[in-house]
């Protein structure tokens, strides 16, 4: 049976996640970092992955990590999505570690040497690196990814919106012989791209003769990357629209129209009821994709699922939080275009959600006629 409920655990690891964002990633510091030439909060990283061990948080304990599930990665990207928190935890604490653990199996050699994803793991879960799988963010699980060409033995091209690049020490780079390479991000040229949310910015990343590390066969390991990318996804998008609506909520009942609550007219009241109820049905369908993401059971129709659903939801709720805020909510200085924004992007991000519910009708066979 499928446990959508959290566990006293999971409750009190939000609570300290929440805590500590409190202190370290207020509205005013994200939307600055915004207007910087530095965007990503390498010191909230830090004290995120470093000092509470979430970056570990998928990684064996054999390996250095904390031996946790989807479930609890999933409490806290549900708080990195309240606060859109510039921080690289969806790409390197999920996506480039699923990469890397689609070869931990086979991490022993024959001679009991440990193999180069086991050994880059360590470090991914001490936060003492950043890894970065190179695909771009808007990609499908399943859906064929660009390479790179392997030309005597180093790596040449360019690849396209990878997410979080700039801050990377590692990047995870998918080349044309069907192998995935660790490649040293200094040994290649990263430049910003135009990005619609500027808490995750993207770049371009190019290979010129770049030497690289063969981990294994890409496809099965990048598959298993953009799928547990494209369910705990959903729950960033979760903590974003219950931030939305519980700020919207809070505000229409202090603000005050005609000398009584805005909250108190009836067409706000069932425009609220509406966003409440698809906020807890996407609660329902994150924690689904989360909960079969660690059990392992029928993940890839939980995953899509939660992707058809939480991208339209994300949206509504970052718009009715904008409009709802009247002319505050138009303002720079108001966070509520950072949630836009983010659930914008994530609206593309791992694939559509027409993209995921085509999946989905293949996955349980009921295709369009």
């Amino acid at each position: 049976m499928m446990d959508l409920l959290y566990t006293e655990e999971e409750e009190a690891l939000r609570a300290a996640v929440r805590d500590l964002l409190g202190d370290h990633c207020d509205a005013a510091g994200v939307i600055a970092r915004t207007e910087s030439d530095a965007p990503h909060d390498l010191r909230l990283w830090k004290a995120l992955a470093g000092t509470m061990g979430l970056a570990g948080l998928l990684v064996p304990e054999e390996l250095g990590g904390q031996g946790a599930t989807h479930r609890e990665a999933a409490v806290v990207l549900e708080e990195l999505g309240r606060a859109v928190a510039p921080v690289p935890y969806l790409t390197s604490a999920v996506v480039a570690t699923e990469a890397l653990l689609a070869f931990h199996r086979s991490r022993l050699r024959p001679g009991g040497e440990t193999s180069v994803a086991a050994d880059l793991l360590g470090p991914l879960a001490r936060a003492t690196a950043v890894a970065v799988l190179a695909v771009g963010l808007h990609t499908a699980p399943g859906a064929a990814f660009p390479t790179v060409r392997l030309e005597d033995g180093t790596l040449h091209g360019k690849l396209t919106g990878i997410a979080d690049a700039a801050c990377a020490d590692l990047l995870l780079v998918p080349a044309d012989d069907g192998g995935l390479y660790a490649v040293d991000a200094a040994a290649v040229t990263v430049t910003p791209q135009v990005s619609f949310d500027l808490t995750r910015p993207l770049a371009t990343v190019t290979l010129a003769g770049a030497p690289g590390r063969r981990l294994g066969d890409a496809a099965p390991a990048v598959r298993r990357a953009l799928r547990a990318g494209a369910g705990l996804l959903a729950s960033e998008q979760l903590g974003s629209a219950d931030w939305a609506l519980t700020e919207t909520v809070r505000y229409l009942k202090d603000r005050k129209q005609f000398n009584r609550p805005v909250g108190g007219f009836q067409a706000l009241k069932h425009r609220l009821a509406q966003l409440w109820l698809e906020v807890v049905n996407l609660r329902a369908a994150a924690r689904g994709a989360a909960d079969a993401l660690a059990t392992g059971e029928d993940a890839e129709v939980a995953v899509a699922v939660a992707q058809a659903y939480a991208a339209p939801v994300a949206v509504r709720a970052a718009e009715e939080a904008v409009q709802l805020h009247g002319g505050i909510g138009m303002t720079w200085e108001h966070p509520a275009h950072l949630h836009l924004k983010r659930a914008k992007a994530d609206s593309i991000a791992y694939g559509t959600a027409g993209a995921h519910r085509a999946a989905l009708a293949e996955l349980v066979d009921l295709r369009a006629p």
